[in-house]
Formats: structure tokens, sequence, C-alpha cells
């Protein structure tokens, strides 16, 4: 199996399992706890908080743990609405992922103000439209990296544009790919996920800016500064801070490799299969490289995946979260794109682990299948 799908999630660095281990057993308690086995494991989450916090350029304070970007995600929108009110309307881009998309979708249901920000061809912000939405009780919800496409919204010039709104930005895509300073990014709130880079599933994190007055969704026993409670996963926590220190040390090695890999990949699809559009600039992410096929129709699409991982080539059409729907990507409808390139779409998200020769053969196989579908229609 040749697998192409790291924006969907990575396996867990060897380095990472061995850190976890003795968390699971040797230091086995509750970091809520007052005696030694409590402590000792308050001292490993403290500690893991301080580490990837550095590696954002925020102050420990201001991260609080979640189980993943899409609690991280709905926590803002309705705890900055619907519990601190802090916010009295919220918008986000039309090309956001459904962890952020539906929670607003919601929110119009229930009759909050509400809406959805259109994007250019090219997966941007339309900058005049955010700047309809400055206010300081709006919040504006906007993606660091597309996952599905890869493009980068620069979320310093969201603030530029909209200085009053709240600002929370989705960085699932971007942590560990691109450089992250909070104080230069501009934004109140940030979502971040460990398994995006070879971390656990299931342990994510949620930054608050200092000063907001962010209150509990998730009410019981005050954990997290009183902002989620719930008993700590100590294991996955020391996962997550090993997976960012890894990739923060790493940083120039992967993404230097990440860039060559995506420059490889996108001039082997232009030669291999000319047809093909790249729908993610140049300037995008460097581990996203999305393409569709304008002469397949609306039903090849989920077919065209199948027919790919019958042949041993793991990839994936977009968000791991709505596959197998059957519906074209609203990413790239919102951009624009026919039904019909929305729907036959391949996604190719690469790591510092995918080599030349795996898409070699993979763009190979992608050839053979589309013309042996298209020669089936």
């Amino acid at each position: 199996m040749i697998y192409l799908d790291h924006s969907a999630t990575t396996p867990v660095d060897p380095r990472v399992t061995e850190a976890m281990l003795p968390w699971f057993t040797t230091h086995f308690g509750n970091p809520s706890s007052i005696h030694e086995v409590g402590r000792t494991a308050r001292v490993a989450v403290d500690e893991a908080r301080q580490e990837i916090a550095h590696a954002i350029g925020a102050h420990p304070a201001e991260l609080i743990f979640t189980s993943g970007g899409t609690e991280s995600n709905n926590a803002v929108i309705h705890g900055a609405i619907v519990r601190s009110q802090i916010a009295h309307s919220v918008y986000c881009g039309a090309t956001e992922h459904h962890a952020v998309l539906d929670p607003v979708h919601w929110m119009m249901g229930q009759g909050a103000q509400a809406g959805i920000l259109p994007v250019t061809e090219s997966g941007e912000l339309v900058w005049d439209e955010v700047a309809l939405h400055n206010a300081p009780d709006t919040l504006l919800s906007v993606m660091h990296v597309n996952n599905e496409t890869g493009c980068i919204h620069n979320i310093a010039k969201v603030r530029q544009h909209a200085p009053d709104a709240i600002i929370h930005t989705d960085a699932v895509q971007s942590l560990g790919k691109l450089p992250i300073a909070m104080a230069e990014l501009g934004a109140d709130f940030a979502s971040f996920s460990a398994h995006k880079i070879n971390g656990p599933k299931g342990i994510g994190a949620l930054f608050i800016r200092k000063g907001i007055d962010f209150k509990a969704y998730q009410q019981g026993g005050g954990q997290e500064r009183n902002r989620r409670s719930g008993t700590e996963a100590v294991a996955l926590i020391v996962g997550f801070s090993h997976a960012v220190r890894y990739a923060m040390n790493e940083f120039e090695q992967r993404t230097r490799k990440l860039r060559e890999l995506n420059s490889h990949l996108r001039d082997l699809i232009s030669a291999v299969i000319p047809q093909a559009r790249i729908n993610s600039g140049s300037a995008g992410a460097p581990h996203i490289v999305n393409i569709s096929f304008p002469e397949m129709d609306t039903t090849h699409g989920e077919s065209l995946i199948q027919m790919m991982d019958i042949h041993g080539i793991a990839v994936s059409s977009g968000s791991a979260c709505v596959s197998g729907s059957q519906q074209p990507s609203h990413v790239l409808l919102a951009m624009g794109r026919s039904r019909n390139e929305a729907s036959a779409t391949v996604r190719f998200s690469l790591s510092h682990l995918t080599t030349i020769r795996e898409l070699d053969d993979a763009v190979a196989i992608l050839n053979r299948v589309i013309r042996d579908m298209c020669a089936n229609t």
C-alpha cells in the first residue's frame, strides 16, 4: 500500500509511541489527584502544555487540551456565542472544514446572525466581504490551511481587514507545515490536532488569547482552567508534545522535502495526465496537491478513489469526515468548479515519509485508472 492521505491522518511516530507507553502503565495517575502519583501526572501535563505553547509562540495559560480539531472548532463557535456571549454573530469562509461549517449552519438554523463568506477561484477570501463584518461582537472563523486544496489564508490580513472582530483559525493542517507565531498571526482562537503531525488520535488543543472571557463549554471538574472539564488524557497529551517537538526540531528538513515532493508531483501530473486540472496553487501548503478531471462525470468520483485503493494507492477526494457521501466537494464548488470537477477529484496529501518512487507509481496507476474508466463510459 502506498499511503498518500496524510491530511486525513498520519502514522504515529515510533518515538512518540515510546514516550507515551509509561503513562499508560507506570505513571497512570489522575492529574487532579494530590498524591505523588497524581502530581507526577500533573507535571507531565504542565510540561507538555509549555512545550506546545512555546512551539506556537503562546503562553501556556492560553492553551487548553481538547479531543482534537473538531471539538476545538465547535467549542469556539458554540462557546463564544452561546456560553460566553462575547460574540453575537458568526461568519466563516465557504471552504471551511465541516467542523466549522456545520456549527455555523446550525447557528443560522437557530435564527442567529450568521453567514458564509465567498472565496475566489483560487480559494482565497474576498477581502471586501471580510471588511463588511468588522465588529467587536462578530466572530470570524477562517482556516489557516485548507484541508482539501492547501490554500493558505493570510490570517494576519484578516485581522487587518477586520481589526475589531474576534478571529478564530482552524490551524490543524498548518501545524508542523508552516511557521506559526500567534502574536504575528493575530488570531484570538486557534485549533490544533496531534494526529496530523504523527501524534496520537483523540488529542488536540485550543489556543485562547489571554484576556478573552471564554467560559466553560464542558462543565464538571473544573479542569483546564475551568474551560474544559474532564480528566486529562495524560498519555495522549505527552504524545502530542513529543509529536510537536519532533515536528519543530525537524521543521526545515521536513518542509524542504515536502516542497521537493510537491514540485515533482505537479510536474509529473502535467506531463502524464495533461487533461487534469490542478486545484492547488503553487504558493499553497507544501503537503497538499488537489487535482480534478473535467472530462469525467459526477458518478466517477467515488469509483476513482475505490479503484486507486484496489491498486494499492490510498488517496482521498477531500476530507475524510465526509468520505463516502458521494457529494461533490463543497470546497471546489465554492471555488467555481463544475460539479464534474468537484466530484472527480483526487487529493494527494504528502508527508516527509513519502518518496519520489511512491509518487511515480501513484501517478502511473492514476493515469491507467482514468483511461480505463473513461473507456468504459
